[in-house]
């Protein structure tokens, strides 16, 4: 009988909200992307994807740089990693995000809003959750990504 062993690990790092830090994110989410087994096509989405949901956070959840806090955390398995942001600014539901229209002229576009388009072609799933504060601590958002190697499951 032989047995099977599976790796996990698990990854944390927390950055301020400045775009500085986007290429120390960067750096960290492709270590770990590379570490679980990824092909190189999947480790630049996964960086793209990460940088994406980053820069917004710092953006609009911050509403610009801060020393506020983005939690990451990486979960790496042979052939697929997950990757958890978390910030505790403005509240982002993203079923108040309209689907980007993809069809009319670019001049017609209204602008923003692809970047929840592109996490979603990018990455395998994508999850929002909410974790309410109580009494002093702050109601955070919790961003969940997650990419397989092609192939699996």
């Amino acid at each position: 009988m032989s047995s099977s062993k599976t790796y996990c690990d698990s990854r944390r790092e927390v950055f301020t909200a400045q775009f500085e830090n986007l290429d120390d994110i960067r750096v960290f989410v492709g270590d770990a992307a590379r570490d679980s087994g990824l092909e190189s096509a999947q480790i630049y989405a996964v960086q793209l994807a990460v940088d994406e949901a980053s820069s917004n956070i710092i953006e609009h959840a911050y509403g610009g740089e801060s020393l506020e806090l983005i939690e990451c955390t990486c979960v790496v398995v042979p052939g697929s990693l997950t990757v958890t942001l978390k910030d505790c600014g403005h509240h982002f539901d993203p079923s108040e995000v309209d689907d980007p229209d993809l069809t009319s002229d670019i001049e017609q576009r209204q602008p923003g809003g692809l970047g929840l388009y592109f996490m979603r072609q990018l990455m395998d799933e994508v999850s929002f959750t909410i974790v309410p504060g109580d009494g002093d601590v702050k109601e955070c958002n919790i961003l969940t990504m997650v990419k397989r190697k092609e192939g699996r499951g």
